[in-house]
């Protein structure tokens, strides 16, 4: 097949889902891919060194050919510019696009801002390629819970953008099933949405023994550990977390929890805990991202953990699969899809999502288990993520949709 990406955001910008490395898996099955997107700038919004924006920049990248156009580079908190740099990039693939590619047999578009539907369609009437639309996030949802936007005239144009792509996409690729009942609700066809979970990033993953040397570095060698790795913003609600780490403290000493990362929220955090004098929480800084696996795989066991937002319902937080991967029991704080998934799994417990009380009696039972049993849990769930979750299962999932939509 010769397939087109169309992609607001591609590497070097980081895109571990359905950029360059699922291109490249499709080159590698023998099919012909071509890219186009912009210039990179996200997450900072500036445009990276060694590019600068033209009328058009091609490129190849471990084989892969890339068509980067015009966008306005911003990534910071104003709606507007937000806005200006997502409408920018769609219509220079729309104005732009059309006379840059080849002829493709379908098109595959990943919806990061939903603006990325205008040049699917307009590839799909000009050039006649059929377009394969996966949603990462459901809009307007994600503005309206994320306050990006907040006027309800405008959300509801947004609404109404969004179901005009809907029809006339031949498939849509939902992330999770309640992603996909959602859609459902709203008039697309059940058949035409497929649901296929994204992976995690194959550098986060690391089946090793347990390195001690690692744990005594941070300070996680004899306790019992339970880790959250990522971004603590509001959405995280760690707040929760920490007050169940109050309710342990005393007859748990050798429970600890350990946070790692960076994000909004994470000064206010150690403040927190110093109010509190608590001895069984510590904070370590972003890691890299190539020595994230082998820190998953010292922890007992691993947290996600969201506040109580109806949206979150239908989502599945990426670390969900890298925890899944790396072998170790889940303590899932996140209702909906993602508990059903550790559920399905057989690879840890649920806990509910800012319930402190919930969370501690959640830690409590996986401390008091036998090691063989956390042991079997998380072989329960590296087992899931290689059959379910995977890159591989997921890219054969893929070509099997591109194959089912493409121009005949």
């Amino acid at each position: 097949m010769k397939i087109l990406f169309i992609e607001h955001y591609f590497q070097p910008e980081p895109n571990f889902f359905v950029g360059l490395p699922f291109a490249k898996a499709l080159m590698d099955a023998g099919h012909e891919v071509q890219v186009l997107t912009g210039f990179p700038n996200y997450p900072g919004g500036k445009i990276y060194d060694g590019y600068k924006v033209k009328f058009m920049q091609r490129e190849t990248m471990d084989g892969v050919p890339v068509i980067r156009l015009p966008i306005y580079p911003s990534h910071n908190k104003s709606s507007i510019k937000r806005i200006l740099s997502y409408t920018s990039l769609s219509l220079s693939q729309s104005l732009i696009g059309p006379f840059a590619v080849k002829d493709a047999d379908v098109a595959f578009v990943s919806q990061g801002p939903a603006t990325i539907g205008l040049p699917a369609i307009v590839h799909k009437l000009f050039r006649r390629i059929p377009f394969v639309y996966n949603i990462m996030d459901l809009w307007p949802d994600s503005l309206a819970s994320t306050g990006m936007l907040n006027n309800k005239a405008l959300l509801k144009i947004v609404n109404t953008w969004c179901n005009f792509v809907y029809k006339r996409a031949s498939m849509i690729v939902a992330i999770s099933p309640g992603m996909k009942q959602i859609l459902i609700e709203r008039g697309v066809p059940e058949e035409k949405i497929e649901v296929v979970y994204n992976w995690c990033d194959s550098s986060l993953i690391c089946r090793e023994e347990p390195n001690q040397e690692l744990a005594r570095e941070l300070g996680m060698d004899g306790k019992f550990n339970i880790l959250f790795a990522g971004g603590m913003g509001k959405a995280q609600a760690i707040g929760s977390v920490i007050e169940a780490a109050r309710l342990l403290e005393k007859d748990k000493p050798d429970i600890q929890f350990v946070f790692i990362g960076s994000g909004v929220e994470v000064e206010s955090l150690k403040q927190r805990v110093a109010e509190l004098s608590l001895s069984n929480v510590i904070f370590h800084p972003l890691k890299p991202i190539s020595e994230i696996g082998s820190i998953l795989r010292i922890a007992d066991v691993l947290l996600v953990h969201l506040r109580d937002d109806p949206l979150f319902r239908i989502t599945v937080p990426s670390k969900t699969q890298a925890y899944l991967a790396t072998g170790r029991p889940v303590l899932m704080g996140v209702k909906g899809d993602a508990s059903k998934l550790v559920e399905d799994a057989k690879a840890g417990l649920r806990c509910e999502p800012e319930n402190s009380k919930d969370i501690a009696e959640k830690v409590l039972k996986f401390y008091e288990m036998d090691r063989g049993d956390l042991q079997e849990m998380g072989d329960n769930g590296m087992d899931y993520y290689d059959k379910n979750l995977s890159f591989e299962f997921a890219s054969q999932r893929y070509i099997e949709i591109f194959e089912s939509v493409k121009r005949k």
